[in-house]
């Protein structure tokens, strides 16, 4: 029997903001740079390439509050910083690499469905 999708909802309610952080594109591509060990700030920005310098620090910033995300300060002059995964960090490897390979073995059919998708929408215009 599948559950009233009110109470789905209401279920749902409490975590939506941690699927909303480990759903983020740029927290998806944090935890792949980071999960062979820690990078400072700008190997992270240079893995990832497209994210700014604002939009890393907000995503690493909630992802430390979330708790997947450790921030270590080294006295040094200029301080170094490293940003690492946590226990929790890393188990969320896993499930986002297989969310990676379904897109890759689906990615032909997904392109194909929008192309007939695109062709009924430009045909009824």
């Amino acid at each position: 029997m599948l559950p009233d999708p009110v109470n789905l909802l209401e279920t749902c309610r409490p975590v939506r903001h941690i699927l909303a952080r480990v759903g983020d594109k740029w927290s998806v591509l944090i935890v792949m740079a980071l999960r062979d060990g820690p990078r400072r700030f700008n190997e992270i920005k240079r893995v990832i390439g497209t994210i700014s310098q604002r939009m890393l620090t907000l995503t690493l910033k909630g992802m430390e509050r979330d708790g997947l995300v450790k921030r270590t300060v080294f006295a040094t002059k200029p301080p170094r910083v490293d940003y690492e995964l946590t226990a929790l960090g890393h188990s969320l490897c896993e499930p986002i690499e297989q969310l990676g390979r379904w897109a890759i073995a689906n990615e032909a059919e997904i392109a194909t469905a929008q192309m007939i998708f695109d062709q009924k929408t430009d045909e009824a215009a």
